[in-house]
């Protein structure tokens, strides 16, 4: 399969060959909340609430209720095996995939037109011109604001110095020509671009690609430090691939698209437009995000206001395939978790080569919140350097809030067996390290004054460390039992190590 997945169909046609990796069915299924109950079950993970499988197959609905010329794709990203065959390398050393392709960047290049993408064009002002009818996206639950894009690759351009960048947000469709969109502050290139727009007071130039080659998706979950403002993540995407992501130029805006994406919505953030994101639905609820809990719908106040995308174009292939996941499955975690753990290796490697094995952004955090890392101590003088690593991991992804540092004995992808290091190699008077007063994430509801009267601001929280290494000097007292190497394939042919 070597350099042959570039795009979502190529994709679908690789997990097609592979069994258990892709189930299509061709009953009609309701894109307002149905889909998404039908994958909890099969495939979401995540933090999603039980019972959902971890490890399911992604699904491809060939019958959508409402939208007789196009499918929805839903899961690709939600297991990190696919994640894997996807990305045509180990699933365990995935972060050390993606940070190797960090330091050979590719930039994208732009193809003539017309792209793929555009095989059919509908502009805004054709009478007949309705986001609503012409994209099928899925709602979560019953209570969500609306339908939401949520696997939309935003790109936008800085009106100062040109420089360009890709960052999925969260869009929720208002009306036939209009999608909020949701800047979390301070933590998007996107949103530094839109403030730059908004001191000039001019309107922005936003595309939103989606149905994509998961390269792509995987590589815009990266964030500063290891992207700083004016790098586009893109060319990790082409590095991954060895071959630079195909750009087109938008058909009514002077923007550039995803040339081989399977929907490119094209429009303007308008400055002092803002819209209410349940305003068509009155639920007081966003959709389900990350840490598992359905967001609050933003107001059209400060500070949480929702800027509004005023849509010129959608331009389409041809039997258009929108790809969907659910906010607190373990897809986010894929596309969250592994540029997490890409940005921590880096930085750990940099600073102490040699002792780091690798890290987990866990489905437990979504994989923003908690990370487990794997630490080598080759002799007494690496004793409490494993405490520095979990510093450096806090200083990669400001977002952090847990880490536990486990020995090289440890199954980091396992969370039982974390918990057995935690239960066997812990103690809290002296493994435990707070770090009160750090801002985090504003999604973790726990990050509140009302949960906690240490908390000044919603926000604003306690990290911690769980140190459950075995001191150096001790490690041979903590050796786990040893069994025989067999390979049970020898009994058990089919069976998958």
């Amino acid at each position: 399969m070597e350099n042959s997945i570039h795009d979502l169909r190529s994709a679908l046609d690789a997990l097609r060959k592979i069994p258990g990796q892709l189930i299509e069915t061709q009953v009609e299924a309701d894109p307002d909340a149905e889909i998404s109950g039908i994958y909890r079950y099969v495939g979401a993970g995540g933090t999603t609430m039980r019972p959902t499988k971890m490890d399911g197959a992604a699904m491809l609905f060939h019958n959508v209720k409402g939208f007789p010329d196009s499918k929805v794709a839903i899961g690709i990203l939600s297991s990190r095996k696919r994640v894997g065959i996807l990305l045509q390398t180990d699933p365990l050393r995935l972060g050390w995939h993606l940070r190797d392709a960090i330091k050979h960047p590719l930039k994208p290049v732009i193809v003539e037109t017309p792209a793929p993408c555009q095989e059919a064009i509908h502009r805004a002002e054709d009478p007949d011109f309705d986001l609503r009818k012409l994209v099928p996206a899925p709602t979560n639950t019953t209570e969500d604001a609306g339908p939401y894009i949520t696997m939309g690759l935003c790109s936008g351009t800085d009106p100062e110095n040109g420089d360009t960048d890709v960052t999925i947000h969260r869009l929720c469709i208002q009306s036939r020509d209009e999608m909020t969109m949701w800047i979390t502050p301070g933590s998007r290139h996107l949103g530094a671009f839109w403030d730059k727009y908004l001191k000039l007071n001019k309107p922005m130039p936003i595309s939103v690609s989606i149905g994509l080659d998961p390269a792509v998706y995987i590589c815009a979950g990266f964030e500063p430090p290891t992207t700083p403002i004016g790098f586009n993540e893109l060319q990790i995407a082409g590095a991954l691939r060895n071959h630079p992501v195909e750009l087109a130029r938008c058909v009514s805006i002077p923007e550039t698209c995803i040339a081989n994406a399977e929907f490119v919505i094209e429009g303007e953030l308008i400055p002092g437009l803002t819209m209410r994101e349940d305003i068509n639905t009155n639920t007081g609820k966003a959709m389900p995000e990350f840490p598992g809990y359905t967001g609050d719908a933003k107001s059209d106040n400060l500070p949480n206001y929702l800027p509004v995308i005023k849509v010129k174009a959608v331009t389409t292939r041809k039997n258009p395939i929108m790809q969907s996941c659910i906010g607190c499955s373990n897809e986010h975690v894929a596309m969250a978790g592994i540029p997490t753990e890409a940005s921590i290796i880096d930085l750990i490697e940099r600073a102490m080569p040699g002792r780091l094995v690798n890290v987990h952004a866990a489905p437990c955090g979504g994989g923003k919140f908690v990370a487990i890392i794997q630490f080598r101590k080759n002799n007494i003088n690496d004793e409490g350097r494993q405490r520095q690593a979990a510093l450096l991991a806090f200083s990669a992804f400001a977002e952090m809030k847990h880490v536990f540092l486990v020995d090289e004995d440890v199954d980091i992808f396992d969370m039982h067996d974390v918990m057995w290091a935690m239960t066997t190699r812990f103690q809290g008077d002296i493994d435990f390290i707070p770090i009160p007063g750090v801002h985090t994430h504003v999604l973790d509801p726990s990050n509140d004054p009302k949960f906690s009267p240490s908390i000044r601001y919603h926000g604003i929280a306690c990290k911690a460390i769980f140190d459950c290494t075995v001191p150096f000097e001790l490690k041979s007292e903590f050796e786990r039992c040893k069994f025989l190497e067999v390979d049970p394939r020898k009994w058990i042919p089919d069976f998958d190590l």
